[in-house]
């Protein structure tokens, strides 16, 4: 048999927040409605269906699915079955089958029950297998950024932290850091939904990631989906809910334990005093970031997505974003040049963001000429992310308006028309 794992259903599950176990009681009480006797499914039932053991449930279960979730059962990844034509069995062959079948029913009665096998132990050994899987994907959006494939990615592995809840015995502990594994997934499942301009997608994730972060207790993840919140409602320009998410992040007693986290919290809030022209509260904001990075200690242990927080090239390009919003272009070119020069070489979704910003900063003081070669300095295999793509487009917009009948206009037109042909050929082979 073809056990392809169901991806389809696997996603549907993590994305609605469903372990195997509560799966399996949904349907149960769905086949309860229809046919008046509860549904004898269990974790393992749906494990089967996950792991492609099982390709095309019962009807009766699989009708019952279909009202649970909204979906054909094909739309969840299952495969009906061929029904190959038989022949018709012979009139002696029946009588035979039937006291076939009375036999062994007699026989299975009275026959020993099998044993239990001993439950399985849950242990940090496998919270550290999907901890160096987490850091797989913290290293594929340093590198690509927000596409659909690390979103679905983050997902699948949120829903493997969940199952093994389901899978056996653990103690109170590695249960709380399995629900941390599953909410930082989630969290970087929401976190490329923003990056890849998903907002709706993103909100989703963001409901389920802080409800796995609360049963966790883990104030770090808690804090990286309050901050991503915050980011959220800035990219949709929301400021009022983003200062109220970012607080929720710094009012956490994480803050006041590693002034590090506190740093980030004051950075973000910069951003959005930025975006609402406040100058004097995102000056003030960036001020406080950079004492506040000052005290951390710089050998404490934190998780990974804090590395460019760490190296401070992270807090450089929220100051960059900052000053671009409030029009101060000198100021943002010099958090530009500090970002690109403090970012890790395999960070290049961000440094594709920071040179894109940065060709922006320096058309803001009318250098054309710098600006120009900046933009086109923008490494090709990124100019296809969302945010990326945005801000170049902004950029041109830029150029139109303030030098609508330049070489340098001309220069970048042929230069984007170039690109769009490559893409086209790129795509077609």
């Amino acid at each position: 048999m073809d056990t392809t794992r169901n991806q389809a259903l696997t996603a549907w599950m993590a994305e609605h927040g469903y372990s195997s176990n509560t799966l399996a009681d949904a349907v149960n009480r769905a086949v309860g409605d229809l046919t008046g006797r509860t549904g004898g499914l269990d974790g393992s039932s749906v494990r089967d269906w996950k792991a492609g053991r099982v390709r095309w449930p019962k009807s009766a279960t699989r009708t019952a699915l279909e009202k649970v979730t909204g979906l054909p059962a094909t739309a969840l990844g299952f495969v009906p079955r061929c029904r190959a034509t038989s022949a018709p069995a012979s009139a002696q062959e029946a009588p035979v089958n039937r006291r076939s079948f009375l036999t062994a029913t007699a026989a299975s009665a009275v026959a020993p029950l099998p044993t239990a096998a001993a439950p399985h132990r849950i242990g940090m050994s496998d919270v550290t297998r999907l901890q160096r899987k987490f850091a797989a994907v913290v290293a594929g959006d340093h590198q690509y950024g927000g596409f659909g494939s690390i979103e679905a990615r983050a997902l699948e592995l949120a829903a493997e932290a969940l199952d093994l809840q389901d899978r056996g015995s653990a103690s109170q502990r590695v249960r709380s850091q399995l629900y941390a594994v599953a909410a930082a997934f989630t969290s970087s499942a929401m976190w490329a939904a923003i990056d890849g301009r998903r907002f709706d997608a993103a909100r989703r994730r963001h409901e389920r990631a802080a409800g796995l972060a609360a049963m966790s207790g883990d104030q770090m993840i808690q804090f990286r989906i309050w901050s991503h919140a915050g980011s959220l409602h800035r990219h949709v320009g929301r400021a009022s809910d983003a200062l109220a998410a970012n607080d929720v992040a710094r009012a956490l007693p994480l803050t006041r334990r590693d002034p590090l986290f506190a740093s980030l919290g004051h950075a973000r809030h910069a951003a959005v005093h930025g975006l609402t022209g406040d100058r004097y509260a995102a000056e003030r904001a960036i001020g406080s970031a950079q004492d506040a990075a000052d005290r951390a200690d710089p050998h404490a242990r934190r998780p990974l997505w804090m590395a460019a927080v760490r190296d401070r090239a992270e807090l450089a390009e929220l100051a960059l974003s900052t000053y671009l919003s409030l029009g101060d272009f000198e100021k943002a070119e010099a958090q530009a040049h500090r970002s690109l020069a403090l970012l890790r070489p395999y960070m290049q979704r961000d440094r594709a963001l920071v040179t894109a910003r940065l060709a922006q900063a320096q058309l803001g003081q009318g250098d054309l000429e710098s600006a120009l070669h900046t933009a086109m300095s923008v490494p090709l295999n990124a100019v296809g992310h969302p945010r990326v793509a945005r801000l170049l487009a902004a950029f041109g917009t830029g150029l139109r308006g303030c030098a609508p009948h330049s070489s340098a206009l001309r220069t970048w037109s042929h230069y984007q028309q170039a690109h769009l042909s490559k893409r086209q050929a790129d795509t077609k082979t």
